[in-house]
């Protein structure tokens, strides 16, 4: 009886397990965070084939966690392709005697699982290498250590193995961070398109700036920081130099441009906010950015909408599309810049809809298609149980809460509406039987900056004298044509949630 690692099962299984580890980590290097990955096609299809009632779940209480359990439980299940074709190798190389087979067809089937998952032939040699590369290593050192060697050094020589694929884990995920695109709009460079007017949209952020109450902890009028929605964890890569956007469907004549093309038209800079339908009553996917883009009745117009149902299916690179009626998307925007930045990667890039006073869903990232509807269809989301294609519902958050040095408490918060706008926010410091109106910021400009933005939130902070013994504060806000935000409770499924925000103090 032999001490070599690959002649137990033990070390058989091992060597798989490494040889699966260094695969994925060889995929990641030469990918990065992008769709080449080896575990973004089995995310895709698990995001594409779980049952709706666990997507809800997983957006409303596990929120951004969930999309990371479902990216995780694909790394696991792409590694164990590569584990069980390092497996299979090792297992005929042994049954045929042959030195050579375990090596060469680890990879030969690690590459062909790669591309059949990917698409990609040559990036798939990625993770073909490094996997043959594992069991290769452990072939030489069993041949370096002989057979009569005491077992310790076997041991030795299975810690060593995996060593290497731990050591090509750090490596790979060091070099696939480099690699990925930049996601994120503090990274992004700025935009220089000849459409956009930047001067005006660093007025604009300035103002910005200069009205966000002074609050510490509370997100000012421009986030910080976007919240991200998307039916995959790996963000799509486009290519904007290959990117195109056609009006389809039910049209006198079918439109087509591409980037450099609608970066040429005449732009605007528009404060607007996204909310997500599958926010909690008074979570924090609620942001707002300077969006830079197109007007979109230009290419609606140029098509010649014919609709049946006046409706109309936007489509994404990465396979999103929503249905929704075309009216709404009249007076949207063909977005490609955020912030006086070029349009982040993680918000679409290269272009993304802005569809003004809608729920987020409906504003499709990554956009490639417009096609007007001759009868209604179901949106991704609706497939699933959801129906988030309408307004958004109005809503006063409560964020902040402090005790200040003479005594008062103060709270503050974000309230929204939509396109109705905001005339008030209300605060009851008695669980609801009195009120008393809290101080707005100032209106972010709209487009030509003479009026306020018609889709954008505002701030509000109100102070008091704080009541002995608990008590309990609500919130609610009056949007412009003097409606008061409902206070009937809803779950965000189907259709977003809605009621007052409350918090009890001690």
């Amino acid at each position: 009886m032999t001490d070599d690692v690959l002649d137990t099962r033990g070390g058989r299984v091992l060597v798989s397990v490494a040889a699966g580890v260094a695969g994925l980590a060889g995929s990641y290097a030469v990918t990065g965070n992008a769709p080449a990955f080896l575990a973004s096609p089995v995310e895709r299809t698990l995001a594409r084939t779980l049952p709706g009632a666990i997507v809800s779940f997983a957006i409303t209480t596990l929120g951004s966690v969930g999309q990371q359990l479902n990216l995780l439980t694909a790394v696991v299940v792409a590694g164990l392709f590569v584990a069980l074709a390092a497996r299979a190798a090792i297992l005929a190389g042994d049954a045929a005697n042959n030195r050579l087979l375990p090596g060469t067809g680890t990879a030969v089937v690690t590459w062909v699982v790669a591309v059949a998952l990917t698409g990609e032939p040559v990036l798939s040699a990625g993770a073909a290498l490094p996997a043959a590369g594992v069991v290769v290593l452990a072939q030489a050192l069993d041949a370096a250590g002989g057979h009569t060697t005491p077992i310790s050094s076997k041991r030795r020589r299975a810690l060593s193995t995996v060593g290497v694929a731990l050591g090509a884990s750090v490596l790979g995920y060091r070099l696939g961070g480099q690699r990925t695109p930049t996601a994120t709009a503090a990274d992004a460079p700025t935009l220089a398109s000849p459409g956009v007017d930047l001067d005006d949209a660093q007025t604009k952020l300035d103002a910005a700036s200069d009205r966000s109450l002074d609050v510490d902890d509370l997100d000012s009028l421009v986030s910080e920081t976007f919240f991200e929605v998307d039916i995959n964890s790996i963000d799509p890569q486009v290519d904007a130099g290959e990117w195109t956007l056609s009006v389809t469907g039910a049209v006198e004549q079918e439109v087509t441009l591409d980037y450099d093309e609608l970066q040429g038209m005449p732009a605007e800079n528009r404060f607007s906010t996204l909310r997500c339908v599958g926010d909690s009553l008074n979570g924090k996917k609620m942001d707002t950015a300077l969006w830079t883009g197109v007007p979109v009745d230009q290419l609606l117009d140029e098509a010649g909408v014919q609709s049946g149902c006046e409706c109309v299916m936007l489509h994404a690179t990465d396979g999103y599309y929503e249905e929704f009626p075309i009216e709404a998307l009249r007076g949207g925007l063909l977005v490609y810049g955020m912030n006086g930045k070029v349009l982040p990667r993680g918000h679409g890039y290269p272009v993304r809809a802005l569809v003004p006073g809608h729920w987020g869903e409906v504003n499709v990232k990554w956009l490639t298609e417009i096609e007007v509807l001759e009868r209604e269809a179901e949106g991704y989301w609706e497939q699933r149980g959801w129906q988030g294609t309408g307004p958004v519902k109005p809503v006063a958050k409560l964020h902040h809460a402090e005790l200040l040095d003479d005594g008062r408490r103060r709270l503050a918060g974000h309230a929204y509406a939509g396109l109705r706008g905001i005339s008030r926010v209300e605060v009851s410091t008695d669980g609801g039987e009195t009120w008393a109106d809290a101080t707005l910021s100032d209106p972010l400009p709209a487009v030509d900056g003479d009026r306020a933005a018609e889709d954008a939130w505002r701030q509000w902070v109100y102070a008091y004298d704080p009541p002995s013994g608990g008590h309990t504060a609500v919130v609610r806000m009056v949007d412009g044509e003097g409606t008061v935000q409902t206070a009937e409770e809803t779950n965000p499924p189907p259709s977003g949630p809605s009621g007052w925000v409350s918090r009890e103090f001690a």
